[in-house]
């Protein structure tokens, strides 16, 4: 099979991803060959692009994507037509195919699109381990979700609204509001106010909430800090404005011994008993009607560069899918 395939041989900006096509041989043992039929982008896709995340060179790029196996080597437990979905770690997503290790791959359900695979897999997962393992909340505690109108922030308020968690949402403009309304946010604050942490302070009668979840770092440290009850958790899991640096530790005590946790997904996703417990969770959430994937945008799969412009630009809604 003939597949185009991105590759990077040097890290920078959106325009370092270039595109090969290439022979793709027979799947050998442990192996399947995948025709992808969605892709999914993630912001941590530009993190290994621009070097942020340090990354053997040259390499592939992307870990979410859905397809059909069109040839299955030895001991893998897919057939020839099988439905599957991966969020990785592997990376050579943007593909149209390619030749992959069976075990980071999923049987897909037929109730469950590719579209919604790609878009949802890797991100829901993600919301799965913050609510669900990352940090311990109960019913009517409040929680506030940065950037609650995008990927992750929406499954993960849908995720927490349905276990009874109460969501306050900071949004990057008034046009996103309403997104992060929709997925169960309480109250959706921008995140540019002036008097932000204020606000959250008074939504939750001065206590501030049990946990921050802040996928956008260093621009939202401080609200985070300031937004946090005593004995609270900041969940910093992502470097979308760039990474927290310097934290200092008197600040966690000034805050009311709160705590700060900087989690990786695959060291909450280690076994394969793990990984599959957590994709089952997110397919019943998705079946169950608890969450919906909102699908923001599409692009053709070689116009990979302008997706990322448009992700880093934070002009994108929800999720995004790569279509080949």
């Amino acid at each position: 099979m003939i597949a185009i395939q991105a590759l990077f041989t040097t890290t920078g900006g959106p325009e370092v991803i270039e595109w090969h096509e290439v022979e793709l041989p027979a799947p050998g043992p442990g192996e399947i060959l995948v025709r992808h039929e969605a892709v999914g982008l993630n912001f941590i896709d530009t993190y290994f692009r621009s070097g942020l995340y340090p990354i053997a060179l040259p390499a592939g790029l992307g870990s979410e994507a859905a397809g059909v196996v069109e040839a299955a080597g030895p001991d893998v437990p897919f057939a020839v037509g099988d439905r599957v979905t991966t969020f990785g770690p592997a990376q050579g997503a943007y593909a149209s195919a390619r030749i992959a290790r069976a075990a980071d791959w999923f049987a897909l359900p037929d109730d469950i699109s590719a579209e919604t695979a790609a878009a949802a897999l890797l991100k829901g997962c993600t919301a799965e381990a913050l609510a669900e393992r990352v940090v311990a909340l109960r019913q009517d505690d409040w929680a506030l979700v940065h950037a609650a109108a995008g990927g992750v922030g929406q499954i993960l308020t849908q995720w927490l609204s349905a276990k009874g968690i109460r969501v306050i949402g900071t949004v990057g403009s008034a046009a996103k509001q309403a997104l992060a309304q929709a997925a169960g946010a309480e109250l959706v604050l921008l995140s540019s106010e002036a008097d932000l942490v204020a606000r959250i302070r008074a939504a939750t009668g001065g206590q501030g909430v049990a946990a921050a979840f802040d996928g956008v770092g260093a621009a939202t440290w401080a609200t985070s800090l300031g937004s946090i009850a005593p004995r609270g958790t900041i969940v910093s899991y992502g470097n979308a404005s760039g990474p927290v640096t310097g934290v200092a530790l008197g600040h966690l005590a000034a805050a009311g011994s709160a705590y700060v946790t900087r989690p990786r997904l695959w060291d909450y996703y280690v076994t394969p008993q793990e990984r599959q417990a957590g994709v089952d969770r997110l397919f019943a959430m998705l079946r169950s009607g608890a969450i919906t994937v909102s699908i923001g945008q599409r692009f053709a799969l070689k116009d990979a560069a302008q997706a990322h412009r448009a992700l880093e630009a934070r002009e994108t809604v929800g999720s995004t899918v790569l279509v080949i």
